[in-house]
């Protein structure tokens, strides 16, 4: 593989200050050069491949223009024996004499792209996913003879994800962390520390170049050793086999259950078990087992890239009429080729990129430029194989640029049902890198409907592998992908589409919400829909408006010292939600990610997650990369264990019980010390005192306990009553009870829907019991509604005694909990209610302004309502005090959760004397 020939270093010197000569090529060479540069080290020769079609590698670039001698021998050898000129180390395939390599004073070491002993040889990438290693790696070993035998000095390694390809794991792992392993080799050579480990045969392989020739695929082999084949060869040197009479060139394998589909075509592939199936996926391959694998893209032997879905169309040609500002755009993308292709004398329509001599580097030079050019359209390499020459590639941008490009189809599994005099259409599957799929190992569940208690549909339940190709995923599109690159306000623009898109389905949402979790429709539009609307569309706006800030410091005089900070997204956020508000929730913690420029990776509660995957869906309508946003359904224990452990993940944003907060926050600090934001249980108190607008304190104080049939978070857990008022509160509240509607939540007259979930309604069936068992007096309600579903009566509990259980713990149901207080004595009533581990939210219902002042100041909550409850705002931060969590969600504050900040000092002191 030419663009990885492993990376050769001699040394000539000693210590801090070491110096060098280096020997490689492509990208990977250049980086390693400039890294050591930077730590001081002097680089006093490089070795490279000579000029390609007029053009010279990026190591003898960058090494030429620091002025650096460049050698660019074609060959190492001169009838059998070395080159007396060349006393340094050529690359590490060729045979080279063992007193060239031992020559410089602390030897020479190589970069290799394996965990070595395991897959010497040239094309080690290859081989480990052609082998379905589960680990890769890399390794830096002293130099040996060019047998990749000599002793380790430094490995590292990393997982092989399901689909890596070799430019995946190489772009991921083998190219960031094999630049700082090198130099990292360097200094411990620099320090007198370098081990040299004798490698051990055990486990030793060795496995030739793969080239063109023989990486034919071989079909009479099981569905997973086919796929590992052609992912082992994507992209160099590219998996093969005979169809229709040419060369077939496939990339992009994934292994699918069943990726059959009713507009199929069969494809005839010789050799094969089973015909392929065109679909419009991709195409469809079967194993000698009967399993399957989709492969995505397809390459003639013209070199021309088609999406295997459109194998049938490729003859088509549609040409589109340039506008006049297209063509002068056109004749930009032809400089911008000239520019790439300078040994061409002339770019033509028919000039083809790859055929005039452009490697990979001039792909991602040719996507960046192009980028610029057009105000950062959404480019990917993919397009540049997929339009070799010129005239299509510039047919390619114009259809992009006028937004009808026939981008690939996002496919959804829908279930589809008839309900609330509509047809909803909801998502099933996992959603990872902008594509629904079923889980590792088809694994599924089913969600439950608590109006009936009957299954809804099938769920994809994620696996331990999901979710950590759902981090990689997210960790991609952070940093290369176009989510990272794009400017603030363009992501606010996006942003404020997915909100445009949430709200022309608000409709289908809140029914989705309804069926899922029992919320009353009315409630689901206004609050659970209607709220996560508002979110989205409020942190749009603070998308290009996240600023630093310019500090004076003591030094600032006579170095004219500048200091500033600057605000960055911190990676990868994972987010774990409750049942309770499933979309709601969603928005709350995700939006202020994503309006910071993270990238997420979601877990909806397993009990709702229907309406999590419909909004997955609506963000790839809004245009939102793939990898920015993933949603995996899955068990709470082990996904969120994930989450909390995994070293990419940056920042959890958890919505839960108190218990799992504190072991997720035990996880975040032993993983990566990574960021933690909870909002964890509550008991919220209320007090009324006797002067208060006694009827708005009843309505407010029964939607305190009440609303979302108590299933929220902030619900007043324990009302505190003056004795005057005492008795006739609870004789109109009861009043107003027994008026309430319990029923269908679609139905518009409804009040009070099902609780969430069977375990729930147990659960608070068990707290009503502990309740009386104590002595409290159960004024009504306080059991399950005799009829299909999980209802349950809203209870009051009257005569609750601070040590009782129900006066101490949360229902998070509607369970009213009314203990009365001497009159005046605030003091006293204060010191119960702030008797709690929990600070979520309070309130206080006074007419006295001092009164109303003095209590809100002294209740331990992060939220103290005044003569009113339940009033949340986007604008306003949200989070709780002790037990009940840290960290904000909503208003401005919510957006340190997802950003660091780097402090910046610099001397400029040329620049401010002009």
């Amino acid at each position: 593989n030419s663009d990885r020939t492993p990376l050769s270093l001699n040394y000539f010197s000693s210590f801090k200050d070491m110096k060098i000569t280096v020997i490689g090529q492509s990208l990977f060479g250049q980086e390693v050069y400039k890294e050591l540069r930077k730590e001081g080290h002097q680089i006093v020769g490089v070795f490279t491949i000579p000029d390609k079609d007029g053009k010279a590698d990026p190591l003898a670039t960058e090494a030429e223009k620091d002025g650096v001698p460049v050698f660019k021998f074609p060959r190492w050898r001169l009838k059998g024996k070395v080159i007396p000129e060349l006393n340094v180390l050529p690359f590490c395939s060729q045979f080279i004499p063992m007193e060239v390599i031992d020559l410089p004073k602390h030897g020479s070491i190589i970069y290799h792209p394996s965990i070595l002993p395991r897959h010497r040889g040239a094309s080690a990438i290859n081989w480990t996913l052609i082998h379905g290693d589960k680990k890769a790696g890399f390794t830096v070993f002293w130099a040996d003879d060019g047998l990749d035998t000599g002793p380790i000095l430094l490995q590292k390694k990393c997982e092989v994800l399901p689909d890596d390809t070799v430019n995946t794991l190489y772009n991921r792992f083998l190219f960031p962390e094999g630049v700082k392993g090198t130099v990292e080799a360097v200094q411990l050579i620099a320090k007198g520390i370098a081990p040299k480990i004798i490698q051990p045969e055990e486990g030793a392989t060795y496995e030739g170049i793969q080239k063109k020739e023989n990486a034919q695929v071989n079909w009479d082999q099981p569905a997973e050793a086919i796929h590992n084949w052609i992912r082992g060869n994507d992209k160099v040197p590219g998996a093969w086999s005979v169809v229709d009479g040419q060369k077939i060139t496939f990339y992009g394998s994934s292994l699918v259950e069943n990726g059959s589909s009713p507009d199929s075509q069969q494809l005839q592939i010789p050799g094969a078990s089973r015909p392929g199936l065109v679909t419009k996926n991709g195409l469809v391959l079967y194993g000698n087992d009967g399993k399957t694998l989709l492969v995505k893209n397809l390459q003639f032997e013209d070199g021309k890239m088609i999406a295997a879905s459109q194998y049938f169309k490729s003859g088509d040609d549609l040409t589109v009429d340039l506008t006049e500002e297209e063509t002068k755009l056109a004749e930009e993308i032809r400089s911008i080729w000239k520019g790439i292709l300078s040994n061409v004398d002339g770019i033509e329509d028919s000039t083809d990129f790859f055929k005039s001599g452009a490697a990979s580097m001039d792909v991602v030079r040719l996507v960046e430029e192009v980028k610029i050019k057009t105000n950062g359209l959404e480019l990917q390499n993919e397009d540049v194989y997929m339009a070799t020459t010129f005239k299509d590639f510039v047919q390619m941008l114009v259809l992009k640029l006028r937004g009808d490009d026939s981008k690939e189809e996002l496919h959804v599994d829908y279930v589809e049902m008839q309900v609330n005099n509509m047809t909803i259409r909801m998502p099933h599957q996992l959603f990872i890198n902008g594509h629904f799929l079923d889980a590792e190992g088809q694994k599924s569940y089913e969600t439950i409907n608590p109006t009936d208690g009957k299954p809804i549909c099938k769920v994809s339940l994620a696996q331990i592998p999901n979710v950590d190709k759902a981090v990689a995923a997210a960790k991609e599109a952070f940093e290369n992908g176009q989510w990272g690159k794009m400017n603030a306000r363009d992501r606010g623009r996006l942003l404020y589409k997915l909100a445009d898109l949430m709200e022309e389905h608000q409709e289908e949402l809140a029914t989705i919400e309804s069926i899922d979790s029992g919320a009353v429709y009315t409630l689901a539009l206004k609050t659970h829909v209607g709220m996560s609307i508002q979110t989205f569309r409020y942190f749009a706006g603070w998308c290009d408006k996240i600023q630093g800030h310019t500090i004076p410091i003591n030094q600032a005089r006579p170095n004219r010292n500048l200091t500033f900070t600057k605000k960055e997204p911190i990676g990868v956020c994972g987010i774990i939600i409750p049942w309770n508000y499933p979309l709601m929730m969603l928005a709350w913690k995700a939006a202020a990610c994503l309006a910071a420029g993270n990238t997420v990776v979601l877990k909806p509660a397993q009990v709702t997650p229907l309406t999590a995957l419909k909004f997955a869906e609506l963000t790839v309508k809004a245009g939102i990369p793939k990898g920015v946003i993933n949603i995996l359904p899955g068990a709470g224990k082990a996904f969120g264990q994930r989450l909390s452990d995994h070293p990419d993940v940056r920042k959890i944003g958890f919505t839960g019980s108190t218990s799992i907060g504190k072991q997720i926050m035990k996880s975040c600090a032993v993983s990566n010390v990574k960021k933690v934001s909870l909002e964890l249980g509550g008991k919220s108190p209320l007090i009324i005192f006797s002067d208060c607008d006694l009827d708005k304190a009843i309505r407010m104080g029964m939607s305190s306990v009440f609303f979302n049939k108590g299933e929220n978070c902030i619900a007043a857990g324990r009302l505190f009553v003056e004795e005057p008022i005492h008795d006739i509160f609870v004789k109109k509240v009861v009043e107003e009870v027994k008026k309430m509607k319990i029923g269908d939540p679609l139905d518009r007259s409804t009040d009070h829907g099902p609780q969430n979930h069977k375990a729930h309604l147990e659960k608070l069936i068990q707290y009503c019991q502990t309740g009386c068992q104590e002595g409290a007096t159960l004024v009504c309600g306080g059991k399950q509604l005799p009829r299909p579903g999980f209802f349950f009566e809203p209870t009051v509990f009257t005569n609750v005694e601070d040590h009782m259980f129900i006066a101490k713990e949360e229902s998070f149901g509607p369970v009213m909990i009314i203990s009365k207080f001497k009159q005046d004595d605030i003091e006293g009533v204060l010191k119960r209610a702030n008797d709690t581990e929990f600070g979520l939210a309070s309130g206080v219902f006074t007419q006295d302004i001092s009164k109303a002042m003095y209590v809100s100041e002294k209740l331990q909550a992060g939220t103290v309502f005044i003569n009113t409850y339940n009033k949340t705002d986007v604008a306003s931060p949200f989070g709780g005090f002790k037990q009940s969590g840290f960290g904000k969600d909503l208003g401005e504050i919510s957006f340190n959760e997802g950003l660091k900040m780097r402090m910046n000092t610099s001397s400029f002191k040329r620049f401010l004397d002009l």
